[in-house]
């Protein structure tokens, strides 16, 4: 199993970036995914969950408003959308999957079984 995170770059505070996620070895239509981030020095923190419904989605309050997580399930990809960067939103962002088809939304680092290399969000004010 592989997720292959994309989309990560140097912007200006007040940009946008589209961050991307494939996962592939396996389908993941059915799990929950979610995005983290860890910026330098910090513990990794919880940003975004959808589950593979996408019904219910939960953000971390930090971004609620400025940032969108979705799914394509044909293409075993999530995405997160981020408007409005600021400078605080450096970090180094990381895609994960939940090996389990409970159809609920997780925001701890110990719910999530598979995890992407990461790419790198860096913001200038």
């Amino acid at each position: 199993v592989q997720l292959q995170a994309s989309g990560g770059g140097l912007v200006q505070a007040g940009d946008s970036l589209r961050l991307s996620c494939a996962a592939s070895g396996r389908t993941f239509s059915s799990y929950t995914m979610a995005w983290f981030r860890q910026a330098p020095g910090k513990e990794r923190e919880f940003v975004a969950t959808i589950p593979w419904t996408g019904a219910i989605i939960l953000y971390s309050d930090s971004v609620k408003g400025r940032f969108t997580i979705s799914r394509d399930n044909a293409k075993n990809t999530v995405y997160l959308q981020m408007n409005s960067l600021q400078a605080e939103d450096t970090a180094v962002y990381y895609c994960a999957v939940r090996d389990a088809r409970d159809g609920g939304i997780w925001r701890t680092v110990k719910s999530y079984d598979y995890w992407g290399q990461g790419t790198l969000v860096t913001v200038s004010s």
